[in-house]
């Protein structure tokens, strides 16, 4: 439904495993699918998490469009 709408959307979607941590600022973007490691996980600190939702909304990339982060 919303990507036939003509309102401006962007969904955050987060790794699967989400938890507090450290601020790394050094994790990979991806769409539809979980970013996962070397191991196959699909995580990110919480503290990441927020850098790149303030980094989607001071500068979008993902209008119109879901995104993920990880490691």
């Amino acid at each position: 439904m919303l990507r036939t709408s003509n309102r401006r959307w962007t969904y955050f979607s987060p790794a699967e495993d989400i938890a507090p941590g450290e601020r790394t600022g050094r994790f990979r973007i991806g769409e539809d699918q979980p970013v996962r490691d070397a191991e196959g996980r699909s995580r990110v600190s919480a503290e990441d998490a927020a850098v790149a939702l303030i980094d989607e909304a001071e500068l979008p990339r993902f209008v119109q469009r879901r995104f993920t982060i990880g490691y």
